[in-house]
């Protein structure tokens, strides 16, 4: 079942090829597939880079052997010479760079900066271009920490915007690959502003790029302190919502995953619960089928068996199985977060639709014990708006009679109208402009 619902395949397809290799090393460890898949797989992805010690060592470990073919000898020997011309071509920038007191002369004037390379430094675009080409090797070589900062060097000289795109893209997945979350949050906000203005050729064009940013950003956001929220703030959003329906439905697992374990429970829940009942014919996931189990077909049995297919994907899921480890004990964070919130929701729910409840049931329907689904029970009525008495003779729960209020829900009704409102607007003056500048 756990091969199963792997996403790696489709998920690999958007990510830069450095960036899968992280997945295949999940998968590996997890014993997912045969280690002679997995080294297969490596080797595949490596041609297609400059990294060929590590090409070398995955091919020393599938064939069991100290020898390496002669092409790889051969590769070898191109990329350190190809590498040595590079670094020569982008010396003389490098140099300048690396001189604090003569880059402080830089200002914000991009112009005035090639002005002052050229003049004082012989400096021109050949050498600027120069520098784009290294750090890309770089990064192509797997030195994702030089890569990173010639790009960053690159983008405050380049006036090319959609080669300062390229580069941008270049440092988010050298940050990505460093782990480091607060900066590659940075770029990905930047990468998202500029998607969401500039003009592109096509409109598939610009929706290909929000697909692409939503699977790197997954990288980020199961890793961020934050990032349960955020990513529901990039993904919930009507564009990217669109974009991930049309496009790329499995990411939906993420979001909803994201809506369950946020502790807020956030307003747009009620409307993502609308979308996964579009989509719950055309999207096979138990993440998504336990949520139309419960809140749209209000099936408690199938919410259940949902819960135990859940369970086992996100310990096999490569950014949702993520493990802690205090001492010597090991768990998954994410995993323990699901299960506590996916028992409230069963709870919650089931208890609304049912005057009296037999706790053995309920105890049945959440996978806990008779003790432990009376001690649930009791925290959930304390802390949530339940009105409900346990009878321990009896072994029941008896919900008391909720009458609603007109004026509650009339607020509830019109809160979400100013957010619309403002999104109608916004939509209509960027269709004004885009007229404008045609």
């Amino acid at each position: 079942m756990a091969s199963k619902y792997d996403l790696t395949p489709r998920v690999a397809q958007q990510l830069d090829i450095h960036l899968i290799f992280p997945l295949l090393e999940f998968l590996q460890e997890q014993g997912l597939y045969p280690d002679e898949y997995i080294l297969k797989a490596k080797i595949e992805l490596l041609n297609h880079t400059n990294m060929v010690d590590y090409a070398m060592d995955i091919h020393k470990s599938l064939y069991h052997t100290d020898d390496v073919p002669q092409e790889m000898m051969e590769r070898r020997a191109e990329v350190v010479a190809r590498l040595k011309a590079l670094e020569e071509a982008a010396a003389p920038l490098i140099t300048f760079l690396q001189n604090s007191s003569a880059v402080q002369e830089l200002r914000a004037d991009k112009q005035h900066n090639l002005q002052l390379l050229q003049e004082r430094y012989q400096i021109g675009p050949d050498q600027i271009e120069a520098l784009y080409q290294y750090a890309k090797f770089q990064f192509e070589c797997g030195n994702y920490s030089g890569a990173a900062d010639y790009l960053y060097q690159y983008r405050a000289l380049c006036t090319n915007s959609d080669r300062s795109v390229s580069a941008l893209w270049g440092k988010l997945a050298a940050e990505i690959l460093m782990q480091n979350w607060d900066i590659a949050l940075e770029e990905l906000n930047r990468l998202k502003e500029i998607i969401d203005s500039k003009s592109f050729s096509t409109p598939l064009n610009q929706v290909q790029n929000r697909i692409w940013l939503m699977h790197w950003s997954l990288f980020i956001f199961f890793n961020h302190d934050n990032g349960k929220t955020l990513i529901i703030d990039l993904f919930n959003q009507d564009k990217y919502l669109n974009a991930i329906q049309t496009s790329a439905p499995h990411l939906l697992r993420y979001l909803a995953i994201a809506f369950i374990v946020n502790k807020r429970r956030r307003p747009q829940f009620k409307d993502f619960i609308k979308v996964i009942q579009q989509e719950q014919h055309s999207c096979k996931d138990p993440i998504t089928e336990f949520l139309a189990c419960i809140y749209v077909n209000y099936d408690f049995d199938g919410a259940q068996e949902k819960m135990k297919e859940c369970e086992e994907l996100i310990l096999n899921d490569p950014f949702l199985g993520k493990r802690a480890e205090e001492g010597s004990f090991s768990s998954v964070p994410l995993r323990d977060e699901f299960l506590e919130n996916a028992r409230l929701f069963i709870s919650e729910t089931y208890c609304r639709i049912h005057q009296r409840i037999d706790m053995g049931v309920l105890a049945e329907k959440l996978n806990l014990n008779l003790e432990e689904a009376e001690r649930w029970m009791v925290n959930l009525i304390r802390t949530s708006k339940l009105d409900a008495k346990i009878d321990t003779e009896t072994g029941t729960v008896t919900m008391e009679p909720n009458q609603p209020n007109v004026y509650e829900q009339l607020i509830d009704h019109t809160k979400p109208l100013s957010g619309r409102t403002y999104k109608l607007v916004s939509q209509l003056l960027e269709h004004a402009q885009t007229q404008l500048a045609r």
